[in-house]
């Protein structure tokens, strides 16, 4: 075991890591890398600071969000365990990012991905079909913002964490409502009515705030 220290968004944090540790990134894809552990709201990284590493969840949830002009938070993504995140085209971060629960993130340093990808072809078409993940999901996030009533928002966003994180007993949520809220452009008023009316309309079960069961999937409004 190897003791270091990194530079981590204002905080510089202690870390143990394992000589030559490889995470799995896609399928077929080990880089070499070390992990950290993030306590609950704990800074990943913030926008405007250098990419130098590309981060993958091993355990918790990290979201990922901008501050707007006037104030107000919006959160552009959640990343569950095995999603990677925070790879850029440029030389900084575009957002910043922030662990939802105590969490496990595993960073791998941006110049060993792209040694990666000259190297090996088939590396380069995975990390390729990671960022066009990406790219799809913003896409369906800015219709989703742009084109959905407060309802249909709530649906889609549950559809999706049930296709993201299926669970025998009910779609887990790592994030608040607070957090949900800021996903969808809506007041946490709105989202708490619309999950309550939900439940009424026998749509969903809420078993806690953190347990979500669907038992109807077309009256949530959306395609699924």
């Amino acid at each position: 075991m190897q003791s270091m220290r990194v530079q981590t968004g204002a905080t510089q944090q202690a870390i143990v890591t394992t000589a030559g540790k490889a995470f799995c990134f896609a399928e077929g894809l080990e880089l070499p890398g070390f992990s950290m552990r993030f306590d609950r709201d704990e800074e990943i990284f913030g926008e405007g600071e250098s990419a130098d590493f590309v981060y993958m969840v091993v355990s918790g949830a990290a979201r990922g969000f901008r501050i707007l002009s006037d104030g107000r938070r919006q959160i552009t993504g959640f990343h569950l365990p095995g999603d990677v995140f925070g790879m850029e085209t440029r030389g900084d971060h575009r957002s910043s990012a922030e662990a939802i629960v105590d969490s496990e993130i595993a960073l791998v340093r941006r110049s060993a991905v792209d040694r990666a990808a000259d190297a090996d072809g088939a590396a380069a078409r995975q990390l390729w079909a990671l960022t066009a993940g990406d790219l799809d999901r913003l896409r369906d996030h800015m219709m989703l913002l742009g084109r959905k009533c407060a309802a249909e928002r709530v649906g889609s966003f549950l559809l999706e964490m049930a296709r993201r994180a299926p669970a025998e007993h009910g779609t887990q949520l790592p994030m608040s409502r607070s957090d949900i809220a800021d996903y969808l452009g809506l007041t946490i008023e709105t989202v708490s009515r619309t999950l309550t009316q939900l439940e009424r309309d026998r749509a969903i079960s809420i078993r806690s705030a953190r347990c979500i069961v669907l038992h109807d999937r077309t009256a949530l409004g959306v395609a699924d």
